[in-house]
């Protein structure tokens, strides 16, 4: 049962031993921890900006947990009373939630090839133009709950896009894990290496091998960023993710946060350093 047709063979076959497996996925990946050392793990959930039965279910899953969540919104999806609705899903307690930027219009404008929204194919006027468009229709909306760090729709953008934020305000950028061009050094970058909702396998079994040795993989780095889109969660995908964040709250070397407490974890290392 789903609310979306939009759904991955993947969430269609999940092994009857799942716990099992994500039991010696977080084992493994403690193992290669080096001096027992805390990972920090966050959730960034895109594609944010409409209320619906998918987003609602998404967050009360974070609130009964109390984990939180790095929200991505798409500016020009947002409207006053859909913020207002937004936050009343949420509730009360705004600690659980980073709300961060998603694009402009998360429209691809390239003509061939991977789609981007901020790409080759626009002159940086333009590619400009819409990065400020956003960031001034968030900070209206949302006012000092909105956390000025970008994510471009598809995870990547050109270096004309990456120079434009650095001067627009915007604090910290999040995409996949190892996406070029590299990040300016003075904008920090918090990306996802794991992606449950947006695969490429077609074949189920495969997709749940790639997914745990990923998620292995990449909470023994240190820093594991697991992306989440709502639009294409089932029953079964939300029963997984129900399953993970129990796992990893009870997981020693876990340290759930979301972007923004990254952000000030980060400036309190350069206040310290100086």
């Amino acid at each position: 049962m789903s609310w979306n047709d939009n759904i991955l063979p993947l969430w269609h076959s999940v092994p009857s031993d799942i716990e099992k497996l994500l039991h010696r996925c977080l084992e493994e990946a403690a193992a290669k921890l080096q001096n027992g050392r805390r990972v920090f793990v966050f959730f960034r959930a895109d594609d944010i900006g409409v209320p619906g039965e998918g987003f609602a279910k998404l967050v009360s899953l974070f609130r009964s947990h109390r984990i939180p969540l790095t929200l991505s919104v798409v500016p020009a999806w947002l409207t006053r009373p859909r913020w207002q609705e937004l936050l009343t899903i949420c509730g009360k307690d705004h600690r659980l939630w980073c709300w961060t930027q998603h694009g402009w219009r998360h429209l691809n404008h390239e003509p061939r090839g991977k789609k981007l929204e901020f790409g080759p194919s626009r002159k940086a006027a333009q590619k400009r133009e819409d990065l400020w468009l956003g960031f001034q229709r968030l900070n209206k909306l949302m006012g000092e709950v909105f956390v000025p760090a970008f994510t471009p729709p598809w995870n990547r953008c050109d270096e004309e896009t990456l120079t434009a934020l650095q001067g627009l305000g915007y604090k910290a950028l999040s995409r996949s894990l190892g996406v070029q061009p590299p990040a300016p050094a003075s904008l920090p970058e918090y990306p996802v290496s794991v992606d449950l909702h947006t695969r490429k396998e077609q074949d189920a079994a495969l997709g749940w091998q790639n997914l745990l040795r990923e998620l292995s993989a990449n909470l023994a780095n240190g820093l594991c960023g697991i992306m989440l889109h709502h639009q294409r969660m089932n029953y079964a995908a939300l029963g997984f993710l129900d399953l993970l964040l129990d796992k990893l709250k009870g997981w020693q070397y876990g340290r759930l946060v979301h972007l923004g407490t990254l952000l000030e974890e980060d400036g309190k290392l350069q206040e310290g350093s100086c």
